[in-house]
């Protein structure tokens, strides 16, 4: 992964570019900011420049380092938690135990932990005698989308960068050009929220939601039973949140034109809430569909 392939926050790599330029680099970070917004990609990448033997030279010369690293097999790198499972507190002793041995092939070791919020409060405890002491040669990178999850303490010990969402100009093309959206409407825009991750997750879903689409802009004009029928495709119960979800966003976006809009958020959110306590899940859609279809109709 190229500096130039990741996308936004621009500020930020070249803030830490400067850090190794200036061989000021800080033995603790916390990246924080919404799920996929590339903080792991920035990590991996600010992680690779450190351990480079020659940070100077040209992206394209490959050292040792580099080349162990790309291999995914660096001696002196480590990524705990890539898929954002707990992190119990044996996972922790074993980081612990492990840092404070000399780097083998670079003049640093780095230890990258993503979703570090999901530590347990025993292992984020555990954490904290590492986080006071760090050996000289050591940098961890922590990573969080949810910065309150994390002990007080741990966050004042590290130096907390902030992650922008992503710029929806960057989103759109992003979405278009390298995974192939058909078309990306404003609301899909919304429902990205800032992060490329949600509009690589979104894709499956396209179809779907370009029927919610459709669905919206008929409720007014036909009746209810051609409602149902369309709305077959939207009983999935592995998406039905996000279904639901980008549901509610296109219904607020025309809110201006019919207030009821409004009321119809209301009852999805009623739906949900249903959905949650395990009620049965066809009937508490069939009745979502046709209470949508009352109000919006009855206008």
């Amino acid at each position: 992964m190229k500096r130039e392939d990741i996308i936004g926050n621009e500020e930020i790599r070249k803030y830490l570019e400067e850090c190794i330029q200036q061989n000021k680099i800080s033995q603790s970070y916390l990246f924080v900011g919404t799920e996929g917004i590339g903080k792991l990609l920035i990590a991996k990448q600010f992680a690779k420049r450190i351990l480079c033997f020659d940070s100077q030279k040209d992206e394209e010369e490959k050292c040792k380092s580099c080349h162990c690293f790309e291999g995914g097999n660096h001696p002196d790198y480590l990524l705990v938690n890539e898929h954002g499972q707990t992190i119990k507190i044996e996972q922790i002793r074993e980081i612990t135990s492990k840092i404070i041995q000399q780097p083998i092939i670079s003049q640093k070791k780095v230890y990258i932990i993503n979703d570090c919020d999901k530590m347990t409060k025993e292992a984020q405890n555990c954490f904290l005698k590492t986080l006071e002491e760090p050996p000289q040669f050591a940098v961890i990178i922590l990573i969080s989308s949810n910065e309150n999850a994390i002990l007080t303490t741990i966050k004042s010990r590290c130096m907390t960068i902030k992650f922008k969402n992503i710029a929806n100009e960057l989103l759109q093309k992003y979405a278009i050009e390298q995974l192939e959206y058909n078309t990306v409407t404003e609301n899909l825009l919304q429902s990205f929220q800032g992060s490329i991750g949600k509009a690589i997750e979104q894709k499956n879903n396209q179809e779907k939601f370009e029927k919610i689409e459709n669905i919206i802009h008929n409720f007014a004009t036909k009746d209810v039973i051609y409602i149902m029928n369309e709305a077959k495709i939207l009983y999935d119960k592995e998406n039905i949140d996000k279904i639901l979800e980008y549901m509610m966003i296109s219904m607020y976006a025309k809110k201006d034109e019919n207030p009821n809009y409004i009321k119809c958020i209301d009852k999805i959110s009623d739906c949900l809430a249903r959905l949650k306590r395990n009620c049965n899940f066809d009937m508490c859609l069939d009745t979502l569909f046709f209470e949508m279809s009352e109000i919006l109709q009855n206008a």
